[in-house]
């Protein structure tokens, strides 16, 4: 066997319908994932290797791994959302991070009631982590209450409710009290 000059790698061989098949049953192993990043993991891959047979066909991978169990969109997308409200980040960003996981049609549909329910704890969870609003140790200055908003803003919360959690004063119990038993419609469900 001959061996090539040291430090340099065996390019790898093209990909077949096969070897694709592994690539993808490895992928889906190691990693919670969806169809859309299924199909674009196999698709670089193609890009990256190359491809030898009969042209491939990602989509259908994915498609079948769904079928088989392997894949499941609408718990990926749940538990996704779920991960990222308890880290106080809002619908917009929970809405954009399903959207960029190919999670789209009736599985972002059945998924959006749940992010809608979250919408106040995310936005109390985030101000508690950053110390905003009720949560402060001392009534911030005009400056500093407009980065806080700006960061509720980033964060992916809606104007309104960003703007009465950093309105509230430190310790203020009855303006969180007020916004959890609020049912107003702070602009959370724009994912349908």
């Amino acid at each position: 066997m001959e061996r090539g000059p040291p430090g340099k790698r065996r390019a790898a061989p093209p990909l077949d319908a096969a070897a694709l098949d592994r690539l993808a049953l490895r992928y889906v192993e190691r990693f919670a994932t969806t169809r859309g990043r299924l199909t674009d993991y196999l698709r670089r891959k193609i890009r990256e290797r190359g491809w030898d047979g009969a042209p491939a066909d990602p989509t259908a991978i994915a498609e079948r791994f769904a079928e088989l169990g392997y894949i499941d969109d609408r718990a990926f997308g749940e538990a996704r959302a779920a991960s990222m409200a308890r880290r106080g980040l809002g619908a917009r960003r929970v809405e954009g991070a399903l959207r960029a996981a190919g999670i789209v049609g009736d599985d972002a549909q059945a998924i959006a009631p749940a992010i809608a329910d979250r919408t106040v704890a995310a936005a109390v969870a985030f101000a508690k982590r950053k110390r905003i609003g009720p949560f402060a140790a001392t009534e911030p200055d005009r400056p500093l209450r407009e980065k806080q908003l700006a960061a509720m803003i980033r964060a992916g919360h809606g104007f309104d409710l960003a703007r009465r959690i950093v309105a509230a004063g430190p310790g203020d119990e009855a303006a969180l009290a007020a916004l959890e038993g609020d049912t107003s419609d702070f602009g959370t469900s724009q994912f349908s």
